[in-house]
């Protein structure tokens, strides 16, 4: 076995693992015999042409009682547009705008501080601004605090995609990040949460610091998990699957906001970050195949492609995968790009705003 094959077997073993990881993942639905009433905390900022339709889906969640705070920290943002029209097609929902004024760098855990203090309800449902939810979300997400010891519940999320650059890095959020997710999962990595849903009750929330003591850093989601964990709880994976994203970036913006996730990734664990080397199986199978291990490259890609079709398009139930397979040994090498250039620099691109990643995870904004 030649230097070039050793790779190349890593690969393979690890999306084998997933594979795994996938076969046992498989969430039941189950119906909760409690239904809380719950306060649902969007953060808004901006606007695109999916917006509506994404807040929408929450307000129309088959869930008996159930309140919606949509916070802005700009009282000109385009988005309240889009709310103000939701609250006339939904005149009996309990819908309010709240107008925050955040203090500190992130400005989404900012809002998000204001609208918990301001919720009505003892659990309280973070949801991103562009996350799409079928009917039985919130019901789904419940289900898992039946379980006293379940402290935080989110869930998997497939991309929605109309160019190219969206649809590649779709393609990756599918075959790539969720089979991570289970891997670290069925590895018992057990302390981080997505931000597609990032649900507590409020007494857990205070007995972390409120979203204030996340504030300060850009991975909000990986924060708050962590927090959880370490006050005794278990963070759950509910079974239903969302869908984020407006779907049209260009290669620019789509390449900011995959080294905004490495970078993040890289200062949150950074271990795991340059560990996860071994697992860019198309990049160690196209060396293999240089330098003459057709074998072992073959294996290796194989075994990449298995695990992106079985989680994306099977659990994730993402159709598109199944349309664009063949882009994930195209996209992985793109990927590979990115995390390269992740290993080095501190600065990212967030909602308009220039920050520097401090190696703790701190950001400050830079002019």
């Amino acid at each position: 076995m030649s230097w070039a094959a050793t790779p190349a077997l890593a690969g393979a073993a690890y999306y084998l693992l997933a594979l795994v990881a996938a076969l046992g993942w498989r969430r039941r639905e189950s119906a909760p015999r409690l239904l809380p009433p719950l306060s649902l905390l969007k953060p808004m900022h901006g606007t695109d042409t999916r917006l509506y339709e994404a807040i929408r889906s929450h307000a129309n969640q088959d869930y008996p009682e159930f309140e919606i705070l949509c916070g802005f920290s700009d009282a000109n943002d385009p988005g309240l547009a889009d709310v103000e029209r939701l609250k006339q097609e939904f005149p009996d929902r309990a819908l309010r705008v709240i107008l925050a004024k955040p203090d500190a760098p992130n400005v989404k855990a900012a809002v998000l501080a204001e609208l918990a203090k301001q919720a009505r309800y003892g659990l309280l449902v973070v949801s991103d601004d562009d996350i799409l939810a079928g009917p039985g979300y919130l019901r789904a997400v419940v289900a898992p605090f039946e379980n006293a010891r379940t402290g935080l519940v989110t869930c998997l999320y497939r991309a929605h995609a109309r160019t190219l650059a969206s649809r590649v890095e779709a393609l990756g959020v599918a075959t790539e990040f969720a089979p991570s997710v289970m891997v670290a999962r069925s590895l018992g990595v057990v302390d981080f949460a997505l931000g597609s849903t990032m649900a507590l009750r409020a007494e857990t929330l205070r007995q972390i610091g409120g979203f204030e003591a996340i504030a300060d850093f850009l991975a909000d989601d990986y924060q708050l998990g962590r927090q959880v964990v370490a006050r005794g709880y278990r963070v759950e994976f509910a079974s239903a699957v969302v869908e984020t994203g407006p779907g049209d970036l260009s290669w620019a913006a789509m390449w900011r906001h995959q080294l905004r996730w490495s970078r993040t990734i890289r200062v949150s664990r950074p271990a795991g970050y340059y560990g996860s080397v071994v697992t860019q199986a198309t990049f160690w199978a196209l060396a293999a195949f240089l330098a003459g291990e057709w074998a072992w490259g073959t294996v290796a890609l194989a075994a990449r492609l298995a695990a992106g079709l079985m989680v994306g398009g099977i659990i994730l139930k993402d159709r598109s995968v199944w349309r664009w397979f063949w882009l994930m040994p195209l996209r992985d090498l793109f990927g590979f790009a990115v995390w390269v250039g992740g290993c080095f620099g501190s600065t990212v691109y967030w909602r308009g705003r220039k920050l520097r990643l401090h190696a703790d995870g701190h950001i400050i904004e830079e002019t």
